[in-house]
């Protein structure tokens, strides 16, 4: 197959597919002369909840404020202990600490990467407050044992759902089993904006208030405040996500059909391919292998013109920056998640990628196999 190349966004095709509608709402909302806790923002919270299934929708200004901003209104702080994940975007376990808590990482299950549920009970004491379960690449967390564990022990239950909008589990919704749920719409995920955006959804209509009010400067009339913060998704970014919101499911579908061919045309390959268990939706915000030589297979590809990146090549326990002083705990080891940040690869998938580029992808990687493949044969 003849050279080309192969992106890993299309946040540009996307726009161009949609350039009418969304200049169209933009332009409607500048010439509305309101950009900050207007009409949009209240649309897209009503439609958003409609499509999550929820009473509320809280717009705020990013995925890592959705997070920071549930755990102070839920009342969790310092002397709590929250239970999650490192093989996640390092905003996770950000948001604990800037709550004043603990994070307590366990490690993540073998074959979905998500949180290994069987480890959460050791990891629970007098002081854990809450579990943070992450649907990572867009696979949603054992849900149904998550919430059987927290009803157990008198925990809350927040999901990180920054990868996963649009996402089902088996027999199960997202935000039906937790007491809150956080988005995040930064340009590449699923449902991204021009920039940073974030929400949280939730069936408890106080802690929606609580949050409305942090979010504001602690306040819900003009002029009238307590103590809150900044955190407001503007007008622009609503109007862009109201569009947006409407191809979801459709740009989900195709996710899951090019997830399907990968899987078909890398079938023989001796690379660890994404799993799903039966009955589970899995909305493919990443495609992730894994690889021995991961590194090697990056660069094979980037010299055929091809555009792979690694998510999360270092666990949040393993940054130079963590703030072991500040805090963290973790559960017997985390073999798996280490394991698996030394051999995750993303390839391209999103919904405006073609079938062509598709296949010179899969091509490419099976090339390397194989030559890989023969060196070994050679060798013996």
């Amino acid at each position: 197959m003849a050279e080309i190349k192969v992106g890993f966004y299309g946040h540009v095709r996307q726009y161009h597919n949609l350039r009418a509608e969304i200049d169209g709402a933009i332009h409607d909302v500048l010439e509305s002369g309101t950009y900050v806790q207007g009409p949009q923002l209240a649309k897209f919270e009503e439609e958003l909840a409609l499509y999550m299934g929820t009473k509320e929708a809280v717009g705020v200004n990013s995925g890592t404020d959705a997070l920071w901003l549930t755990f102070v209104a839920l009342g969790i702080g310092p002397g709590h202990e929250v239970i999650t994940v490192s093989n996640t975007f390092f905003a996770t376990a950000e948001a604990i600490w800037l709550a004043g808590a603990t994070p307590v990482f366990v490690d993540s299950d073998p074959k979905t990467r998500n949180i290994d549920v069987r480890k959460i009970d050791a990891a629970i004491t007098p002081r854990t407050k809450a579990i943070v379960p992450v649907h990572l690449y867009g696979l949603t967390a054992d849900m149904a044992a998550i919430a059987r564990i927290a009803r157990a022990h008198n925990l809350l239950v927040i999901e990180d759902c920054a990868q996963a909008i649009g996402a089902r589990g088996d027999h199960f919704a997202i935000g039906e089993l937790s007491d809150a749920v956080c988005l995040s719409f930064i340009i590449q995920k699923n449902l991204g904006c021009f920039g940073d955006g974030g929400a949280v959804i939730t069936n408890n209509k106080d802690l929606a208030t609580s949050l409305r009010k942090l979010r504001n400067h602690g306040s819900l009339k003009r002029s009238y405040h307590s103590i809150g913060y900044n955190s407001r998704l503007d007008e622009l970014q609503a109007a862009v996500l109201r569009v947006k919101l409407k191809q979801v499911d459709a740009w989900s579908e195709l996710r899951r059909k090019q997830a399907s061919e990968y899987n078909a045309l890398l079938a023989n390959s001796p690379l660890t391919l994404p799993h799903t268990p039966p009955g589970y939706g899995h909305v493919y915000h990443l495609y992730v292998i894994e690889c021995d030589d991961r590194d090697g297979l990056q660069a094979y590809l980037s010299s055929r013109g091809i555009v792979a990146l690694t998510h999360y090549p270092i666990a949040i326990h393993q940054q130079e920056g963590f703030p072991w002083g500040r805090g963290a705990r973790i559960v017997d080891s985390l073999a798996v998640t280490e394991q698996s940040a030394a051999r995750v690869l993303s390839l391209p998938l999103y919904p405006e990628l073609t079938r062509q580029e598709l296949q010179y992808t899969a091509e490419a990687v099976q090339s390397w196999t194989e030559s890989l493949n023969a060196i070994g044969q050679r060798a013996r």
